[in-house]
């Protein structure tokens, strides 16, 4: 048996032709559809990259406990579980944030990995001198545009490179058994980045500044330079689907779709002006961010060209990698195994929570969406943890100061745990309010509704995920459900 996931980061569900887009260039994802069966009700759990990659490999969400930070001494980790039980694991990557401090451990997990650099701001190439930069909208980032000198070919292009690494890890390994591929590339993320035959494919009229990287603000920037940002992501998007296509090709010419699971996954999406913002995280995680696309091939139900309307989770990832290759989940995953929900479309749970650590917590039941604030201050808030490192640094010493041992969690497996004081999440009152959304009548979210029973009736949903979950005390308490 054999598995191959072709992740994306920022993938937009509502960009895509297989969810209703009728604009983008995307072929390759409506063969996928073709061969798969596609979710319908796929959503997020703890956001962003990192915080998402801790649930691919654990299979539980992450959010609540802790913000964005490396694997856990006591974490279970999906491919650290294949690797011991003789499946190959290897993991293809340009996500520079895998070899960040707060990222650091992840890749440790796989037999073997790849990092392909040159991404947004990895620190790649190094010149010294101060690049020019041009006049421009948005964010430009100096080690960004160094880098871009040094990929003005398609085949220097971090995708590319990517994509062509697991090509070459397939070409050597297609016929052997065992083993799980990940290619994973950090697009269509921003910078929205592409070669002129890429952007070709729109010929979008621009004569205004360079503008493919958006600030995580308030929108500020006229029309015409929204429209123009969003042929930029279509672009990417288009670059995307291409090498989509090349991982199809290679399963139809050797034959692979008998043995070979394929899962095409993302960690969230990315705000292109609704709601009147650009990115993720300072807002509230509308669908557009957090409700994703999500394709799978099973070979032990040989279902495709199906969708599935049962609410799954990024969590679910791991366990159905595992009941792939037969082998049990371990206690603390709290993701299901979709092979019967592939199948037949069998529930796996009435809601889903998501949320970022410090921001709203979110439930749906796929008909409503209800995102609860936290009370003014937004406290008390706490990291637990026994790795105390942010993205790119440790925990300062100012904020160890004030660090407790905890008794620790159902899923610490005996392990008390460093409780850190987390400041400064507070958001403004416009951001952080509590809302509820009737995703049949408003599925864009536009209009927030009154109707306490079905407030009530989510607010229980949440509280038995938060509990199922072991959510920390004081979690309940700054959203005011204790």
């Amino acid at each position: 048996m054999k598995a191959i996931m072709v992740m994306y980061d920022s993938l937009n569900r509502h960009m895509l032709p297989n969810y209703g887009c009728d604009w983008t260039l995307a072929p390759n994802f409506k063969r996928l559809a073709e061969r798969t069966a596609t979710f319908d009700n796929h959503y997020v759990g703890s956001m962003p990259c990192i915080p998402a990659r801790r649930e691919l490999h654990t299979g539980r969400h992450n959010f609540l406990h802790r913000s964005w930070g490396p694997y856990e001494p006591f974490d279970d980790s999906t491919f650290s579980i294949l690797k011991d039980n003789n499946v190959y694991t290897h993991l293809v990557s340009d996500h520079y944030h895998y070899w960040e401090d707060g990222g650091a451990t992840y890749h440790h997990r796989y037999s073997s990995w790849i990092n392909v650099r040159g991404q947004e701001g990895d620190a790649w190439k190094g010149e010294v001198k101060n690049p020019d930069l041009p006049e421009h909208l948005g964010r430009l980032n100096r080690q960004d545009w160094v880098n871009r000198k040094y990929m003005q070919k398609e085949e220097l292009t971090p995708q590319a490179r990517t994509f062509a690494a697991g090509i070459e890890f397939l070409e050597t390994n297609h016929t052997e058994d065992n083993w799980y591929l990940q290619i994973e590339t950090f697009d269509p993320h921003e910078p929205f980045f592409t070669l002129k035959q890429w952007k070709d494919r729109y010929n979008y009229a621009w004569d205004g500044p360079h503008f493919d990287w958006p600030k995580y603000e308030r929108v500020g920037e006229d029309p015409d330079a929204v429209e123009y940002l969003r042929y930029q992501y279509a672009a990417l998007l288009t670059q995307c689907d291409h090498y989509l296509g090349v991982v199809i090709d290679f399963m139809d010419e050797h034959d692979m779709w008998d043995d070979t699971m394929l899962l095409v996954v993302t960690d969230h999406g990315f705000l292109l002006g609704e709601h009147d913002w650009w990115g993720k995280m300072r807002m509230p995680w509308y669908n557009e961010t957090a409700h994703i696309p999500f394709f799978v091939w099973d070979p032990r139900t040989k279902k495709r060209n199906v969708r599935r309307a049962s609410l799954t989770q990024a969590i679910d990832v791991g366990p159905t990698l595992l009941g792939w290759f037969g082998i049990p989940q371990p206690d603390d995953m709290q993701g299901f195994d979709l092979e019967r929900t592939v199948d037949t479309d069998e529930p796996v749970r009435k809601a889903s929570i998501y949320g970022m650590f410090g921001g709203h917590v979110n439930v749906t039941d796929g008909e409503y969406v209800y995102m609860r604030a936290p009370r003014e201050g937004n406290a008390p808030l706490n990291h637990y943890t026994l790795m105390p490192v942010h993205m790119r640094s440790p925990f300062s010493a100012n904020e160890l100061k004030n660090m407790q041992w905890h008794e620790g969690f159902s899923f610490t497996k005996g392990c008390p745990v460093m409780r850190i004081p987390a400041p400064g999440m507070a958001r403004t009152t416009q951001e952080f309010t509590t809302q509820l959304f009737d995703l049949r009548a408003d599925p864009k979210q536009e209009t927030p509704i009154e109707n306490r029973e079905v407030e009530e009736r989510l607010i229980v949903l949440m509280r038995e995920a938060m509990e199922h979950n072991d959510a920390p005390a004081e979690q309940f308490e700054r959203l005011e459900l204790s």
